[in-house]
């Protein structure tokens, strides 16, 4: 085995934590892959790994050596898709991740129209509005919609979308219809499931942007799923324009608090920041960059 096989071979036992699984993958017994990485130990000169019959960790120098690897794994992987680039020939999987009612409603369509003009590379498309790790589930690029980014996130601005707070007439007539965001404590709020606790939506007030508490009726991960219902009369909804607006325009919703301006929300495209970007991910990042026109979204 040479010392790149070597490598990806160590970064797969690792990823996995388990000789067993990568042997499994690899078709072979799992004495050839221990065999295979203590002969890489013996070269190195180091323990890469900690055995026991129920664990496999990794050693400080471990630790260490799998960062270097993945570097120059990426970098190998990079040269590749540059040379593929040089001939203008896009090639090889590309695995996205998308929020589910903005990636049916918005990105189906250019998506499409970027396999077609590169037949070449494969999409792999996840619909979900779960927030996925990227490293481990093998994500090339996540496509997210929020106004909190962490720090860590290796990241592009595609483009943005505007909140609205909305509720069908049935409700306003029944339970009034609140003048000021503070007035939303006393009513039923349709809540978006962030993990955050205690719920709260924001708003500016005279020129400063305030958290103000909800009381959630219903709480869901879906926009769409929200808007419906806030529709059925069960409440108020606070959800972007690209899912409320179409609701709007058949007047099973109406906007109401639009007096007070809404922080906008941004649509990022989100990159694994462990290794180098290829050529294909780079080029569907602006395909969808030149396709989210703002006044769109």
């Amino acid at each position: 085995m040479d010392r790149l096989q070597a490598m990806q071979l160590f970064v797969r036992v690792a990823e996995l934590n388990s000789f067993s699984a990568v042997a499994q993958q690899m078709g072979v017994a799992r004495s050839v892959v221990t065999r295979q990485i203590a002969a890489l130990e013996r070269h190195l000169g180091l323990k890469l790994m900690a055995r026991s019959t129920r664990r496999l960790t990794l050693t400080s120098a471990g630790a260490a050596y799998l960062e270097k690897c993945r570097d120059i794994l990426n970098r190998v992987d990079a040269a590749e898709t540059g040379i593929a680039e040089e001939s203008q020939l896009l090639r090889g999987p590309v695995r996205i991740s998308l929020p589910l009612s903005f990636g049916l409603m918005r990105m189906v369509s250019p998506l499409l129209e970027f396999a077609r003009t590169y037949p070449e590379v494969s999409l792999e498309m996840d619909y979900s509005d779960r927030r996925v790790n990227l490293f481990e589930e093998g994500i090339d690029l996540a496509i997210r919609i929020t106004g909190h980014l962490g720090d860590s996130a290796v990241v592009r601005k595609l483009s943005s979308v505007q909140l609205r707070t909305v509720a069908s007439s049935d409700y306003l007539q029944r339970f009034g219809c609140p003048q000021h965001p503070s007035e939303l404590m006393h009513h039923a709020c349709l809540v978006y499931t962030t993990g955050e606790s205690p719920q709260t939506w924001r708003y500016q007030v005279d020129g400063v942007v305030q958290r103000f508490p909800v009381q959630p009726r219903l709480h869901a991960n879906n926009g769409q799923a929200l808007t419906e219902a806030a529709a059925e009369g069960l409440g108020i909804a606070l959800q972007p324009d690209f899912i409320v607006d179409p609701f709007i325009q058949t007047e099973r919703v109406a906007a109401i608090l639009t007096h007070f301006e809404i922080p906008a929300l941004g649509i990022y495209a989100i990159l694994p920041g462990n290794r180098q970007v290829p050529h294909r991910v780079r080029v569907l990042m602006d395909f969808l960059a030149d396709h989210l026109d703002p006044k769109q979204t």
